[in-house]
């Protein structure tokens, strides 16, 4: 497999550990967007959230909150980012994987998005909330 999140996995590829159980593996994102910026993946291969399953996605996220209060404890950010890219425009691993972003002053991070809030009526809100639960 050619999955570089894959041959962290495996060994094959050094990372910065700071979270490791069976099924999860936490590492410092090199990227480093801010101080601390951390990934956590599901140690087998999930393309992204469109096939995840149950058990997966809880293994993950019951470390969330584990590695947040220790990026919060060493680093003291002023608030913290949770974020899953999948497919486009933004997904640039192909593995599953959530950002943790700790937040700081001044930092340059830009994660916001438009409020369309006034385009739309009521009616608009109904006809997406049909169409969403006509396919659960």
């Amino acid at each position: 497999m050619d999955c570089i999140f894959c041959k962290i996995v495996a060994g094959e590829i050094p990372a910065y550990k700071i979270y490791e159980d069976d099924n999860v593996l936490a590492f410092l994102d090199i990227t480093q967007g801010t101080k601390g910026h951390t990934l956590i993946i599901p140690k087998k291969h999930i393309r992204n959230v469109y096939d995840l399953d149950e058990d997966t996605i809880f293994n993950v996220f019951k470390v969330v909150p584990k590695i947040c209060n220790a990026l919060k404890k060493a680093f003291s950010p002023i608030g913290l980012n949770i974020i899953n890219n999948n497919d486009q425009p933004l997904q640039s691993v192909f593995h599953f994987h959530v950002h943790l972003i700790p937040r700081y002053e001044n930092d340059g991070v830009n994660l916001s998005t438009i409020n369309n809030y006034e385009k739309f009526d009521q009616s608009y809100f109904e006809t997406l909330k049909s169409e969403i639960l006509n396919e659960m």
